[in-house]
C-alpha cells in the first residue's frame, strides 16, 4: 500500500466510520417518532444510504485537500464543516434539541458554501463534489426548521 493510499484510508475510516458511529448511536426513538414532520419528509430509511454517499465524498475532498495542502486554510474549513456535521445528530436526537440542531445545520450550510467558494479558484473538482452535499444540507436544513415550527409548543412549553 502506498502512502496516498494509506492516507485516504485514515480518511474513511475517520469521516465515514465517525458518521455511521454517530448515526448509530442517535438513532431516531420515540421523541422524534412523536414530532410533528412536514409533508417533504422523506421516510427515515433514505437518510442512511445519503449520508453514506456524502461521506464517500466528504472523505475524498478531504483526502485529496490534505494531499495538496495539509495545513492550508481549505483544510481548516474542511474540518470546521465536519465537526459541525458530527455535532448535529448528538443535538437533535441526543440532546432532543431541534432548535440548538438549526442553529448547527445553519452554520454547517454557511461553512460548506464558504468551502465551496474558496476551493473553486483552489481545487474546482472539490468544490464541484461538495455541490451535492450543500443540496442535501439545505434541504434538511428546511426540514429540520419546518420540525421547530411545527412542534414549537413541544419545545418551548
Amino acid at each position: 500500500m502506498t502512502n496516498q493510499s494509506i492516507s485516504f484510508f485514515v480518511f474513511l475510516i475517520l469521516v465515514v466510520g465517525g458518521g455511521l458511529a454517530i448515526g448509530a448511536s442517535t438513532i431516531p426513538g420515540e421523541w422524534y417518532a412523536g414530532l410533528e414532520k412536514p409533508a417533504i419528509n422523506p421516510p427515515n430509511w433514505v437518510f442512511a444510504p445519503v449520508w453514506t454517499a456524502l461521506y464517500l465524498i466528504i472523505s475524498f475532498v478531504g483526502w485529496r485537500i490534505w494531499a495538496r495542502n495539509g495545513s492550508s486554510h481549505l483544510m481548516r474549513l474542511w474540518g470546521l464543516q465536519l465537526v459541525l456535521n458530527f455535532l448535529w445528530s448528538p443535538a437533535f436526537f441526543a440532546l432532543k434539541s431541534p432548535v440548538t440542531a438549526l442553529v448547527i445545520i445553519v452554520c454547517l450550510l454557511f461553512a460548506i458554501a464558504e468551502f465551496i467558494r474558496r476551493s473553486w479558484r483552489a481545487d474546482q473538482i472539490s468544490g464541484i463534489l461538495f455541490v451535492p452535499y450543500f443540496a442535501w444540507v439545505t434541504y434538511a436544513s428546511i426540514l429540520n426548521a419546518a420540525i421547530v415550527v411545527l412542534n414549537v409548543e413541544l419545545l418551548w412549553p
